[in-house]
């Protein structure tokens, strides 16, 4: 389709590209907290020469190849720390990103609604990620970094969630795939941004992803219309209305038959109040059932996602190239998910595509003399390709699993449980520097155990979404009577 109808789809995508500025502070530790290479001052020291690791040795004896400030691990002296204290910067925005999600997740069902908090939450990002050029030591920085993923953790759920419901089932898939998307670009851009900065502090990574952000922030609040389904479930049908009628401007004055039952609706279909969804959701045995299983699905492919890049440089191959050979893998990740979201199970696709990223991580295991460091690239790859697929299917199975006045708790829980598996990545790659098996070995263990719990969830093709739970209960009766027969 072409001409008017066709820019509907255009606050859609505008809301998805909050994921360019998710995926920028979520993978920016990989460069400035990367551990810099070292050299000895004097080549003819042969101690110094000789020696594996610079923490034995006098500090006047070696000294950093970069700038010192190239790296908080340079500038502020942590190569021999321990492993707990270099981590921690990682490890607190991803803890950072677990208590947002379960502190803020509800708002977008209840109080504020996907849009504000969205437009919240990005600017909250932003401006702690400005913050954190300002850190004077570790413990600030640290601490900025928590804030950050307190703010950020709402970003990509909100934004997923709104740009679904203000499009019809038709494009739902397409606006979904175009989010994974901008995750990657975002992604793709942090080794450009860091290999331009390289000689410079890594300050300036932070203020070339954060002061954009600010301006997006700005953008969506001015163009990005709130979701009709959930004005609707709210009680504020005349809202709801309005904004339909806008949002149909934009595609000719057309409606889709998605939404045209909207206009019919008298009464409020959810319990109001900040704490009201996740009581629904915990009530009601079939919502907490798939809730567990896709949660902990998440956990594994979580561990795997936020762990791989992080992790690459345990490989011995060059970081720039490493991170963009994994940010490029998404790029096919998105354009698979585009075609097997629509034609095969999301059940056996994720059983499939978590096996194949265990068994591709624990090949990477062996030594560089049985199998040679360019090739374990490839198998990381690989496996990273996997997860990132399995990510992507995950978000779109989850927006199908739950109805309308729960489905961002929901969402947001899930993508909790994918990042608590990002909480213990980080100490798993330093413990990984001294024997892979803790890095590689443990993520391939893991995804493969975690994605066995698909089996437990229903399958969802082809299905559209609800907005009620009452609904969700309907349908699903009526699919298992489908299946058992009269």
């Amino acid at each position: 389709m072409t001409g008017p109808r066709m820019t509907h789809l255009l606050p859609s995508l505008l809301v998805a590209l909050a994921w360019v500025f998710d995926a920028q502070q979520t993978f920016i530790s990989v460069f400035t907290d990367v551990e810099p290479t070292w050299h000895c001052k004097n080549p003819d020291n042969t101690a110094c020469a000789s020696s594996s690791s610079p923490c034995n040795l006098d500090r006047s004896s070696w000294g950093w190849d970069a700038p010192i400030d190239s790296s908080v691990v340079s500038e502020w002296d942590l190569k021999c720390s321990a492993p707990a204290l270099i981590s921690l910067p990682a490890s607190a925005y991803f803890m950072g990103c677990l208590i947002g999600g379960l502190l803020l997740s509800t708002l977008a069902d209840s109080i504020l609604g996907r849009k504000r908090l969205l437009v919240i939450s990005c600017l909250a990002m932003s401006m702690t990620g400005i913050s954190a050029v300002l850190s004077p030591n570790i413990w600030i920085y640290a601490s900025m970094r928590f804030v950050c993923g307190c703010a950020r953790a709402t970003v990509g759920t909100c934004a997923m969630v709104l740009c679904t419901e203000i499009v019809g089932k038709k494009w739902r898939e397409v606006v979904s795939v175009f989010s994974f998307v901008c995750f990657t670009l975002g992604f793709l851009s942090l080794p450009l941004i860091a290999y331009l900065c390289r000689m410079m502090s890594w300050r300036f990574i932070y203020l070339w992803t954060s002061v954009p952000s600010l301006c997006y922030a700005i953008l969506v609040h001015f163009f990005v219309q709130e979701s009709p389904r959930w004005l609707l479930v709210r009680g504020r049908k005349d809202e709801a209305i309005q904004t339909l009628k806008r949002l149909a401007a934009l595609s000719g004055n057309m409606v889709t038959s998605s939404f045209s039952k909207l206009q019919y609706f008298d009464e409020p279909s959810c319990e109001t109040g900040a704490l009201s969804t996740m009581k629904m959701l915990w009530d009601r045995k079939w919502a907490t059932r798939r809730l567990t299983a896709i949660m902990t699905v998440g956990f594994g492919v979580g561990l795997v996602y936020y762990g791989m890049p992080l992790n690459v440089g345990n490989l011995g191959s060059n970081l720039y190239l490493s991170v963009t050979f994994n940010a490029l893998a998404e790029f096919p990740s998105s354009l698979v998910t585009f075609l097997l979201v629509g034609k095969i199970n999301r059940r056996s696709s994720l059983l499939a595509l978590t096996t194949i990223s265990g068994i591709f991580s624990l090949c990477c295991i062996a030594n560089n003399e049985i199998i040679p460091a360019k090739v374990q690239m490839v198998l990381e790859v690989v496996s990273f390709f996997s997860t990132c697929t399995c990510f992507n299917i995950i978000m779109i199975y989850s927006i199908e699993l739950f109805p309308t006045c729960v489905r961002n708790s929901a969402l947001s829980l899930i993508r909790q449980a994918l990042v608590l598996g990002g909480v213990l990545a980080p100490m798993l790659v330093v413990k990984g520097r001294e024997k892979k098996f803790w890095s590689f070995g443990v993520f391939g263990l893991l995804i493969c155990c975690c994605g066995l719990f698909t089996v437990c969830l229903p399958e969802t093709r082809g299905r559209s979404i609800c907005d009620t739970m009452e609904e969700e209960e309907y349908k699903e009766a009526d699919s298992n009577q489908s299946r058992n027969g009269p």
